[in-house]
């Protein structure tokens, strides 16, 4: 038995937080893996856009786990899409803004561009600090196409809202995040 593919979370992992490139070292193993025919998967939350930035000089050594895995990519060819029941994403996104207290953005991930409702919060500082595609819109109803992940940036924590979202949209499979 031998390896054929490792993976690697990216934000906290290989990229410390407040980082925006990643050390050369990294590359130089991807490169290593690469010539012995192990091939190297980042394995992220981010869209495939920051993630080709991120990884560039390496990139074609690589195969892309985006969006919490509901899109991958392999030589900027998107090979699997898994993406949400539109009707849930929206009434999820629409939950997500309308009960935060006016605390919470909500961004809806398409293939490879995010669909942003913002107040002015921060969510959109950090989307372009990671370098994604990103468009503004009013309504879940605007996103053009599949949404494959909904999520909030909360500018004053998770902590308060937790009880609020989770037990409501765990079948849709909520991921409580305290750092970012």
């Amino acid at each position: 038995m031998s390896i054929k593919l490792i993976c690697s979370d990216i934000d906290g992992t290989l990229l410390q937080y407040g980082k925006k490139e990643l050390e050369d070292e990294i590359f130089e193993q991807i490169r290593e893996l690469h010539r012995r025919g192990i091939l190297f998967c980042p394995a992220s939350g981010r869209q495939y856009t920051s993630l080709r930035k991120l990884f560039a000089p390496v990139a074609d050594c690589c195969v892309f786990l985006c969006e919490n895995g509901g899109v991958i990519y392999k030589g900027e060819q998107c090979i699997a899409k898994n993406p949400m029941p539109r009707a849930l994403a929206e009434e999820i996104a629409n939950d997500l803004w309308t009960r935060s207290d006016g605390q919470g953005e909500v961004m809806l991930s398409g293939q490879n561009t995010a669909y942003l409702m913002e107040r002015g919060l921060g969510m959109l500082q950090r989307i372009q600090f990671i370098g994604n595609n990103y468009q503004i819109i009013h309504d879940p109803s605007e996103v053009p196409e599949e949404i494959t992940k909904v999520s909030v940036y909360l500018h004053e924590g998770v902590e308060s809202y937790t009880e609020r979202f989770v037990p409501r949209w765990k079948e849709a499979n909520c991921a409580d995040r305290r750092i970012l």
